[in-house]
């Protein structure tokens, strides 16, 4: 850490707070003294410019469009491992041995199952209910079922994440099954992690699924560029839930819950809506760039532009050639992603929506490949949270056993409301 000071003036007193930088050359001024020392504290609404903690997990430059998981750009990890490799290195901080892959690999396979007292626990959803509220509830249950860790060694933690990251997928495929009414399909020894996971999905016994490696290659690398994404809105909700000592279950259960909405990890859901909007209105592209244009429309086009990449989302670039690749195999024929090919086209060619950066996003291209391998809607962001699950275990041990700075999340607030006032008893108020 630098020993560098910034100066604050504050009604004419100097004060000197410390300057830090991290390894990739971001820099930020602690002002964990600020409050104790002028009696002030900042007001940062979104946190946009507030770094709630230091952390060794993924590096993220909005401006330049760099995403790196423990060092290792997006692109190689994306192109070169599984998802499993990937969970991997996210939890342990290092890409692993082949003998360590295939020891992660046996843990995914011993808990692919879940106890069978819980399926029973699906029967009492409402018929209707979200996939999203499902997982929530029944990742929180897990607690009630498995122990939790009590040390922070390198084995408890790939146990308890194995055990999480397969009874996801379980849950997850269970749930959708569920909603349709159809049997269950328990997961296979000898299948992938995602092979396993479209297999119950998409499995019947009166038509059984053929598992196509075009696709599974496809999730594979979904669920890889969506593995973690620095201080989001989730991540931050898992660490913050997590700083009052929850368990691991109930505070991944909080980051789902986070995730769900419709701002976060709801945006692919949105963009298939937008699509089916336009398609409902005679494909008139004309008119819809006309509204997203106009600043008094509230009306955008979802799955363009990034809150934190002011270029290109490196994500999409990979995304987009695994979906051309991908609606090739599975020679499919949908009108709205004629649509959404075309849209792209469009804005991709609008001096408008270059000039801000709107480039298509991994949501945009996520939301057009889940539709196109039969996957529903409302299980958009289910498949979302797969992805995240090992960023979020990965921070909630990084904040449990990895830091010796941290503490109880507290924000602070400036308060707007009514000063003291006097009490009236109630025969006295008019």
């Amino acid at each position: 850490m630098s020993k560098k000071h910034a100066t604050l003036t504050i009604e004419g007193k100097s004060y000197e707070l410390p300057l830090i930088e991290g390894t990739e050359g971001d820099k930020a001024i602690d002002i964990r003294t600020l409050r104790n020392t002028t009696g002030y504290i900042t007001l940062d609404s979104g946190y946009m410019n507030t770094g709630s903690c230091s952390s060794e997990i993924t590096f993220l430059d909005g401006e330049q469009g760099i995403l790196n998981y423990r060092g290792y750009g997006i692109n190689e990890l994306a192109e070169k491992c599984s998802f499993v490799e990937v969970a991997y290195l996210l939890l342990i901080g290092e890409l692993p041995t082949r003998e360590q892959l295939d020891h992660f690999r046996a843990l995914l396979s011993r808990f692919a199952l879940i106890h069978e007292d819980m399926i029973h626990f699906f029967d009492h959803f409402p018929p209707n209910a979200p996939p999203m509220a499902i997982l929530s509830t029944m990742v929180n249950t897990l607690h009630n079922f498995y122990p939790e860790m009590s040390s922070d060694s390198d084995e408890e933690l790939l146990i308890i994440a194995a055990r999480l990251i397969s009874k996801i997928r379980t849950i997850a495929a269970f749930s959708y099954k569920k909603s349709e009414g159809h049997p269950l399909i328990y997961p296979r020894y000898d299948l992938s992690y995602c092979g396993n996971f479209l297999n119950m999905m998409f499995d019947k016994p009166v038509k059984p699924y053929v598992v196509q490696p075009e696709v599974v290659a496809t999730v594979n690398k979904l669920l890889i560029l969506h593995a973690d994404h620095e201080q989001n809105c989730s991540t931050s909700t898992v660490r913050l839930v997590g700083s009052a000592g929850v368990n691991v279950y109930t505070s991944i259960s909080a980051g789902i819950s986070a995730l769900w909405g419709p701002l976060h990890g709801g945006a692919n859901q949105a963009v298939i809506e937008m699509l089916e909007a336009i398609h409902q209105d005679n494909n008139d592209f004309e008119k819809y760039i006309k509204k997203a244009k106009d600043r008094n429309d509230p009306f955008r086009l979802t799955g363009f532009g990034h809150r934190v990449y002011k270029t290109f989302d490196p994500r999409a670039t990979i995304i987009k050639q695994a979906c051309d690749q991908t609606l090739q195999a599975l020679n499919v024929d949908d009108p709205l992603l004629d649509i959404a090919k075309e849209l792209e086209d469009i804005v991709r060619n609008d001096d408008y929506f270059v000039s801000r950066n709107l480039y298509p996003n991994v949501d945009f291209y996520s939301g057009i490949i889940y539709r196109a391998m039969g996957i529903p809607t409302n299980m958009f962001t289910v498949m979302f949270a797969m992805g995240r699950l090992p960023g979020w275990i990965s921070h909630w041990s990084e904040m449990t056993y990895g830091s010796d700075n941290s503490r109880i999340g507290r924000p602070r607030q400036v308060y707007t409301g009514y000063k003291k006032r006097e009490f009236v008893p109630i025969h006295e108020r008019n």
